[in-house]
């Protein structure tokens, strides 16, 4: 059975951190999915929000190995219903005289924006979860799809409780 996890990771913004993680995911025979990594609201602190795919294998042995690294401050998996999770994608899709009022209308229906125009093509930005983006990709298909490209997921619990409190405040102490 095929399973779909989004870890959020803390980790120290050091260099070699995200080739060490990334690594480990490899050697295991896991395939990243998406990987994302940026800063946080401390400036020594990066979160990795990694979603990968597990056919059969148990996530939780690269979860320990991850908390063995020493880089790695808090290993949180998130639940879609849970968390919020967006992606950005840009898409270039072809647009002549005829076909660029339905793109227009598509585009706002899907609360997307133009960002780039020429005589023979628009460049859409969206955002939103996997499902959304997808589903406005299924409608711009058959219009000519030029170019395509998608940050990667990046995720966080809902409500008021951040992963991040006691680990920020834990590196500042040892800084």
């Amino acid at each position: 059975m095929i399973t779909r996890h989004t870890l959020s990771v803390l980790v120290e913004d050091k260099p070699g951190v995200l080739a060490r993680v990334a690594s480990l995911f490899s050697r295991r025979g896991f395939n990243i999915e998406s990987l994302a990594v940026g800063p946080t609201e401390a400036p020594e602190v990066s979160r990795m929000t990694i979603v990968v795919t597990v056919e059969g294998l148990p996530l939780e042995q690269v979860t320990k190995q991850l908390n063995k690294l020493i880089n790695v401050l808090k290993i949180v998996e998130l639940d879609p219903q849970a968390s919020v999770q967006r992606e950005i994608m840009l898409v270039k899709v072809k647009a002549d005289t005829e076909s660029r009022s339905h793109i227009l209308e598509t585009v706002q229906l899907f609360r997307a924006k133009v960002v780039d125009v020429s005589t023979e093509a628009v460049t859409i930005e969206a955002t939103g979860n996997p499902d959304k983006l997808a589903a406005l990709l299924r409608l711009l298909e058959p219009f000519g799809v030029k170019e395509l490209v998608k940050s990667g997921m990046v995720a966080m619990s809902r409500g008021s409780r951040s992963i991040s409190e006691r680990s920020v405040r834990s590196v500042e102490r040892s800084a």
